[in-house]
């Protein structure tokens, strides 16, 4: 599983010219991308490093003050440029399977008491923000369980 979780003054979903998710305020906005080999194992290591990584101001995490979470899947954080000129898809997980994890970080957040936005999976997205620092850090679960 791989995040790229941005810290934010704002940010919004739109699909087909609606709002579909914003956050009410200054939090995360998280780009999630599910590959064919995570687990269970995976999605609580995601859920503690969004909701405790101390990058918001004063080194807070986000359940530590309440700031908001907007989850956006992206299977493009799977794809390899590793060879030729065109990304390969085969590392990101099928659409069910996919879904099915991105909705278990988003209740695992929510669980934790955190206020979480999404956008629509599957649909074609338009996301706006405004990053804040700009602060943005990479996390990837594979091979990272017990950290």
């Amino acid at each position: 599983m791989r995040a790229v979780i941005m810290r934010v003054t704002e940010a919004s979903v739109t699909v087909d010219g609606e709002i579909v998710g914003a956050l009410p305020r200054a939090g995360l906005l998280v780009l999630l991308g599910v590959s064919t080999d995570d687990d269970e194992g995976d999605v609580a290591t995601m859920v503690r490093k969004i909701a405790e990584l101390r990058i918001l101001p004063g080194e807070a995490g986000a359940v530590e003050i309440g700031a908001p979470v907007l989850v956006v899947s992206q299977f493009t954080l799977m794809g390899s440029t590793s060879k030729g000129r065109r990304p390969s898809w085969s590392r990101a997980a099928p659409g069910a399977r996919a879904e099915a994890a991105v909705d278990a970080v988003v209740r695992g957040l929510r669980e934790r008491g955190l206020e979480v936005e999404t956008g629509a999976f599957g649909a074609m997205m338009q996301v706006s923000s405004v990053n804040d620092g700009p602060f943005t850090v990479l996390v990837d679960t594979s091979g990272s369980r017990t950290s």
